[in-house]
Formats: C-alpha cells, structure tokens, sequence
C-alpha cells in the first residue's frame, strides 16, 4: 500500500537557452537594486561580465568563493555585502558560490538569485553547508533555497569536459540516494530516476561533444532535477562520507561523489534489491553499482580516493566521523578500502 508525505521547496524556476538576458528584469520585478555578484577566483571574469550586464543594480563583486565554504570566506563575504549595502546576491558559478549565497542567507537574510554554470544541484536543496576547524557542518533550512534559480546551458558550455564529468556524477549522486534511500518518497524517487537516465545519456556526449549544445541542456536538466531530489528528499551514508572526506581533507566535492558512488550502492543493494534495479534500469545497465562504476570509467573520471590524496591511514578516522550506523564500522571500513584502491564494487 502506498503511503508516503510529500512537500515540494519553494522552487522558482527559469531554464532556457539565453536565459541570463532575464536576469535584470527579473531583478526590477524582485525590487533588488543593489546586488553583490559572488564568484570564486577562476569565474571572477564571469563575474565581472554580470556586473556589465547589471547595468547599475550591481553594488559590486566578491570573488572569492572556494570550496566547502570555509568559515574566514563567509566572514569576508558579510563583510563586503554591508560595506556595499547590497539589498541581494547574485551566486554564479557551481556549489562552492552557490554555497557562499546560502551561508550569506543565513547570515543577512538577503534574497539570493543563483545562476548555476556546473551540475551540483545545490540550487535545488535547502542544504547549507560550512567548514570551520577542518570540519564541514550541513543542515537544512528552506530560506536558504534561492528566490530565483536562472538555469542557461549555454553558460556551461565554458566548464572543461572533465569538470562538466565529474559534476554530473556529483548530481547523479543525488539522485541515486533517493532512490536507494530506505525511506524514499514515491515523487521524489521519480524526478531521481528521470534525471538518472537524463544524466547517464548525456554525460558521455559532453565529455566527447564538448560543443554539443543539446547533451549540455540534457545533462543540466539532470542535475535541475537530481538536485530537487535530494532537497525534498534525503541524504545518507554516501553524503556522510563525502562531506566528512571533503571537509577534514579538503578531497574535491566532485571527485569524491564520483569514486565514492558505485561502492555505496554496492553496499545498499543487498538491502534494497529494487531499489538498485530501478537504478540499473535508469542507466540501461544489467546491474546498478557496476553501471556507476563503468560510466565513471567512460567518462574518464578517476577511480580511487589515493588519487586524491587520501592515506589509507585515514580511512579509519573516516568510518568514525561518519557515523556509520545502522552498517557497522567494519563495513564502511570496508567500503572505504574498495574505493582507495580504486577498484570494482562490491558488495561489504
């Protein structure tokens, strides 16, 4: 019997080729005048360009977002908005900005407007997130979900067919844990799925099409919807493990979803056999975990946590900070070890 409780964000919308154009008559209909546009380092041209196009509603440019929003970045970001009164942000970029956008939310209570250029789906989630003292702290808050989400596809024609590989597996993350998770919603499972199959298709056209303007709309129509997934859905051991590896080791957020996935599911399979056979069937695969891992493979990503700089020495820390219940730790340990060494999943 069906039985399940459902309450949709408070998402607001606009996706289209061209779509940026939008941006300043949506701001006039916002009654923002004075937006302080956020970038990180690499994107502060992108920034800069906005600015241009905010033709006097931009109250300036803070170009130093970076990577799971360290708490001296958030303070430097309050900073520069009340030293510009600025009356709303402008996030532009992937999850580190738009990580930033949230935490000044938090902070100022300012609207906030994101313009995604990758596939981390943060957008979509009331999800916050910030790491002080080598430790990433997450929570949910629905104000921090932006007032306006402007999704262009041409904006991400710029991301490296690498960075646009390893992001997209980011966003399949999302969705794959509401589909795997024990307690997953009926509607939420469904937008997964959908951008499962959106993602797995186009990904690998991004990477050998780079141009390819359509498997570009595909692939950030994925992580639109993977991203809603997860932020009306759930998170669980898969994020645990991501986020403590990112904060107490700086692993990129990205990179570490992608080599951390298919060993997830390989341990929920066993657990929920229909759930990972829906997954499988989404990827056109005969079995879901091996799926993952052969797409990661096809999209040239790597496969192993060495590779990025973890130790095996750590991984004991790992399992503990994750809090691995209701799998033992011996498990995760496990888990963990597979995915050091890069190699194919299975089941712990």
């Amino acid at each position: 019997m069906i039985d399940f409780r459902y309450k949709a964000l408070p998402w607001n919308v606009i996706f289209g080729v061209g779509a940026l154009a939008r941006l300043p008559e949506e701001l006039d209909q916002l009654g923002c005048r004075r937006a302080l546009v956020l970038t990180t380092p690499a994107q502060s041209g992108d920034g800069r360009k906005l600015v241009e196009l905010l033709d006097g509603r931009a109250a300036g440019l803070f170009d130093q977002a970076t990577m799971h929003v360290p708490i001296d970045t958030v303070r430097s970001a309050v900073a520069a908005a009340q030293r510009l009164t600025a009356d709303c942000v402008v996030s532009v970029g992937g999850g580190s900005t738009t990580g930033l956008g949230k935490a000044l939310v938090l902070e100022l209570g300012l609207p906030n407007i994101a313009v995604p250029t990758s596939y981390a789906g943060s957008e979509m989630t009331n999800i916050w997130g910030r790491t002080e003292n080598k430790r990433k702290t997450t929570g949910r808050n629905d104000a921090v979900v932006p007032t306006l989400t402007l999704y262009d596809p041409a904006l991400t024609l710029t991301m490296p067919a690498d960075f646009a590989a390893a992001s997209g597996m980011n966003a399949l993350a999302h969705a794959v844990a509401n589909v795997a998770a024990p307690d997953a919603n009926p509607i939420v499972s469904a937008l997964a799925l959908d951008a499962i199959g959106a993602l797995a298709r186009s990904l690998p056209v991004v990477v050998s099409d780079p141009d390819n303007m359509e498997a570009r709309a595909q692939a950030l129509y994925g992580a639109c919807l993977a991203g809603a997934a997860l932020g009306s859905g759930s998170t669980g051991l898969h994020h645990r493990l991501c986020h403590v590896l990112g904060g107490a080791f700086n692993t990129p957020h990205a990179e570490t979803h992608a080599i951390l996935l298919p060993h997830s599911v390989a341990c929920s399979a066993q657990a929920a056999p229909e759930a990972a056979r829906r997954i499988a069937q989404a990827l056109d695969s005969p079995a879901a975990a091996e799926g993952l891992f052969d797409l990661v493979r096809t999209l040239g990503r790597v496969t192993a946590l060495k590779d990025l700089g973890v130790r095996q020495t750590d991984l004991d820390e790992v399992a503990a900070l994750a809090n691995p219940e209701p799998l033992s730790r011996e498990r995760v340990r496990a888990l963990l070890e597979n995915a050091y060494q890069g190699r194919a999943p299975q089941p712990v």
